[in-house]
Formats: C-alpha cells, structure tokens, sequence
C-alpha cells in the first residue's frame, strides 16, 4: 500500500477545488496563511455582486476546511532563496509575490506544491517540488 501523499494547495486549487479530480490532490492537504489572505481580499476584487458571494463563500470554506499553514520565520529564509533564484531567470519576483510566499511555506514545510498554475514556479522549482493539476 502507498504511503499517504501530502501537499500544500496554491490559491489556484481552492480555488478550483471543487471541480477537479479528487485523486488528483494529495490524501493530507494544507494551504499557506497567504492563501486565505488572497482569499479574503478576492470578494473586494468584483463589482459583481453574486461573483463576491461565491467569493465570500469559498473564503469562508477554506477558512473552516483547513488550519493555514502561517508564514513563518523559516518560510521567510525560503523566500530569500526564492527571490534570488527568480531574479536570476530574469523573471519579476515582485509580481509574484504571494505565489512566492505560498511556496516558501510549502518549501518550510518540506511539502510539495499542487497548483493549476506551474509555468509561475519555473524559475524555483529546485527549491520546491511543484504539481502541475
């Protein structure tokens, strides 16, 4: 039998959560505190305002699905690591900064990364294992 996979959600998952394929996803899953923070400001991003109820909804999910993960000191070393290392590859690491916070809580972590959006962690995928969905 196959030990049980565990990982750390992207926003992009939650997101999705619930139209993906559940065998997909890893058996223990988390989020970042930074995903809950992108989450909460999500309903403030529309003028729609049945879109922000489905976005109030899913914040309010994820909230009592999953204790985040929060941004620690170590998180925050990663981090460093990880801005280097997308500076090098010419790519703007201020554009991606909560990606890069949340991967830097996985990296902290030792935990793998599940997200939609894989071609955004290129330039550090040495420093965290990425899974593409």
């Amino acid at each position: 039998m196959a030990e049980p996979t565990r990982g750390l959600l992207d926003t992009s998952v939650v997101i999705d959560h619930d139209i993906l394929d559940s065998a997909l996803l890893p058996d223990e899953s988390a989020i970042s505190a930074v995903t809950l923070a992108e989450l909460a400001a999500g309903p403030h991003a529309t003028h729609d305002e049945q879109e922000r109820a489905r976005r109030q909804d899913r914040l309010q999910w994820a909230a009592a699905t999953w204790d985040a993960l929060p941004f620690n000191v170590d998180a925050a070393r990663m981090y460093g690591r990880m801005f280097a290392a997308t500076r090098a590859t010419g790519q703007s690491s201020r554009a991606r900064l909560a990606d890069l916070l949340i991967a830097s809580t996985a990296a902290a972590h030792g935990l793998p990364l599940y997200t939609r959006n894989p071609s955004d962690f290129t330039a550090i995928e040495r420093l965290v294992k990425v899974i593409a969905l």
